[in-house]
């Protein structure tokens, strides 16, 4: 890939969004505050996690539900205070923690999925002056990967962004032939 550095969040924001016009889909933005925009900039689209984390606590709330009444119904009938054996009322409680727990778990999980964590060692880290992106500058960065990707042509293309630098990421340190 080809990183690019800024010297502020609104050089970056307007390259992002000259590189999405561009047609580059395979983008990433590296910055050491959040940026307002910069999703929308580099055309991501929106997340599905929170339709998951819905259907995590939906999945929570009836297991919940379920294991009550089987325990309390099913596996161990025992009338309390004559009250009947499906009394919800005194249900509500741990079908609220049970909800919870599913929708906690789903986003857990699921963004380590979506994230493809844990990712110890990623070839943007050899980038001179990248350490720079959790103190004072912005990064983007075009994936090898993206099918618009040729390295010249993006490298003189990210050259007219006006940025402070552009470099050509490896895969490898050792390997000068593979660009990533």
């Amino acid at each position: 890939g080809i990183p690019d550095a800024f010297t502020g969040p609104d050089d970056l924001l307007r390259a992002c969004e000259r590189i999405r016009d561009a047609g580059y889909r395979q983008t990433d933005a590296y910055t050491p505050i959040p940026v307002h925009g910069l999703s929308d900039a580099l055309g991501m689209r929106r997340s599905r996690m929170t339709l998951a984390v819905l259907l995590g606590g939906i999945g929570g709330c009836f297991g919940g539900l379920a294991l009550q009444y089987w325990v309390s119904v099913i596996t161990y009938p025992h009338i309390v205070s004559g009250k009947p054996l499906f009394s919800w009322p005194s249900f509500v409680p741990v079908i609220f923690e049970c909800t919870i727990l599913g929708a906690a778990l789903t986003a857990f999980f699921g963004l380590i999925l979506r994230n493809g964590l844990p990712q110890p060692y990623h070839p943007i880290f050899n980038t001179p002056r990248f350490e720079l992106a959790t103190t004072d500058r912005f990064f983007v960065c075009v994936e090898a990967s993206d099918p618009k990707f040729n390295l010249e042509a993006t490298r003189s293309f990210m050259d007219g962004l006006g940025a402070d630098a552009v470099s050509v990421v490896k895969n490898h340190p050792d390997d000068p032939e593979a660009a990533a």
